[in-house]
C-alpha cells in the first residue's frame, strides 16, 4: 500500500486512543514549567519555608489558646478609672 502521510496517521492514532481510553489529560490552567536559575530556585524555597513556618506557628498558638482556654480580652487594669481625668473640663 501507499504510504500515509505523518499527520493522516496521528489522527488516526488519536481517533483509535480515543476509542480505546476515557482517559484524557487535564487542561492546562498554569502556564508550562520553566527553567529557574539555582539562586532564583533557593529564593522561593526559603520564602515558602518562611512562610510555611509562620503559619505553623500561628497554628501552633491558635492550638494551644484553645486547649488553655484563653480569651484575648481587652485589658484595663485601673478600669474607668484611666478615663476620667479626659472628662475633666475647665469651666472658666
Amino acid at each position: 500500500g501507499s504510504p500515509v502521510p505523518a499527520e493522516e496517521r496521528r489522527l488516526r492514532d488519536k481517533k483509535h486512543l480515543d476509542d480505546i481510553t476515557a482517559a484524557r489529560l487535564p487542561p492546562l490552567h498554569h502556564s508550562p514549567a520553566k527553567l529557574l536559575s539555582i539562586e532564583e530556585s533557593i529564593a522561593i524555597q526559603i520564602q515558602q519555608k518562611e512562610a510555611y513556618e509562620e503559619m505553623q506557628a500561628k497554628l501552633a498558638a491558635q492550638k494551644l489558646a484553645e486547649r488553655l482556654n484563653i480569651k484575648m480580652l481587652r485589658f484595663e487594669p485601673e478600669g474607668e478609672a484611666s478615663m476620667q481625668y479626659r472628662e475633666v473640663r475647665d469651666e472658666d
